[in-house]
């Protein structure tokens, strides 16, 4: 299996890109990884193994750059070489932690979209309470979506939940205001009367403040409302934990305190580190496309490499494709 990484993309690049791809490329012997970007910072940080390579580049697309003009005009970027890895064959499944709107781009200019499927979405798994998580779609690829569009979402995430995490017959909710049938807009009344009809577990709608109590394995909602609740989720999180770091270092007794159950914070920590579960996938395209977080250490790049592999080993896009053409999409 062939997985190519854009090593330049995020934060940490390419650092802990390369250090994650080393972690990756030890774990898993059936995989080959090829790293996109300058090989002179790229070779700093990789421990050598035949089974990786590095395509040189110099050529990045910057997180201020427009996503769109800049797949189109910045031809020899990391990212697009990349996504044209993929849509030439000569790749399975790509990661890149770079811009999320310019990867969008790519997956649906470069890679290209699975005939049937009018918009690819953005999923990504929830850290939830008893620790199985939850798939959530779409996260923020569209920000206008149909009824017709979230019906697309809820199969694909079904079939993602059934055959990379896992879950046998896999419920899917629809994230509304209240769980009753005739609550929300148009777009979640229409889409409620839709998905009561798809072949998937529908149980009906859901409500935000529930998602980590995880009511259904897979959520659906439309881009805009994904992307925001993604936002709040990992804002409160993180200002959570500061606010608890900050009572238990006040004085000596807290601090006595913290020390008598610091395995357990950690404990309790681990249980919403985003770097455990991956990165997101873009749904609906031609060959798997993930995009990890921008602020990606190694250990999120390891499991972002892990989740596409599960990816193309359990052909999640053939399953896609045979829903489309068996028209289960309608």
């Amino acid at each position: 299996m062939k997985i190519a990484i854009d090593a330049m993309g995020g934060d940490h690049a390419p650092k802990e890109i390369v250090l994650g791809v080393n972690k990756a490329i030890k774990a898993f012997n059936d995989i080959e990884v090829t790293l996109y970007g300058d090989q002179h910072q790229i070779k700093q940080y990789l421990v050598e193994d035949p089974r990786v390579k590095i395509i040189h580049t110099e050529e990045v697309i910057e997180a201020t750059d427009e996503p769109v003009r800049a797949v189109r005009r910045k031809k020899n970027s990391s990212m697009v070489l990349m996504a044209q890895s993929v849509a030439d064959g000569v790749s399975d499944a790509c990661i890149s932690a770079g811009n999320t709107g310019a990867l969008m781009a790519a997956g649906l200019f470069v890679v290209g979209r699975i005939e049937g499927i009018e918009r690819p979405a953005l999923s990504s798994v929830f850290p939830t309470m008893d620790v199985q998580g939850v798939v959530m779609l779409d996260l923020g690829a569209n920000a206008d979506a149909k009824a017709e569009h979230l019906v697309q979402y809820a199969i694909m995430g079904s079939i993602f939940a059934e055959k990379v995490r896992g879950i046998e017959n896999p419920k899917v909710g629809l994230l509304n205001i209240g769980t009753e049938e005739k609550k929300g807009n148009e777009l979640t009344k229409k889409t409620f009367e839709l998905l009561k009809e798809a072949d998937i577990n529908f149980i009906g709608n859901v409500e935000s403040r529930d998602i980590l109590k995880r009511p259904a394995d897979v959520i659906v909602t439309d881009g805009f409302t994904g992307n925001m609740v993604l936002k709040t989720i990992e804002g409160t999180a993180s200002s959570l934990f500061s606010m608890i770091k900050k009572v238990l270092m006040s004085n000596l007794k807290t601090k006595i305190a913290a020390g008598m159950i610091k395995s357990d914070l950690q404990g309790l920590k681990g249980l919403m580190d985003y770097t455990e579960y991956g990165g997101s996938g873009l749904f609906g395209l031609k060959a798997p496309v993930i995009k990890a977080h921008g602020s990606s250490n190694a250990n999120a790049i390891y499991h972002s490499v892990r989740q596409a592999r599960d990816m193309v080993n359990h052909q999640v896009v053939d399953k896609i494709k045979n829903a489309v053409s068996k028209n289960e999409m309608e």
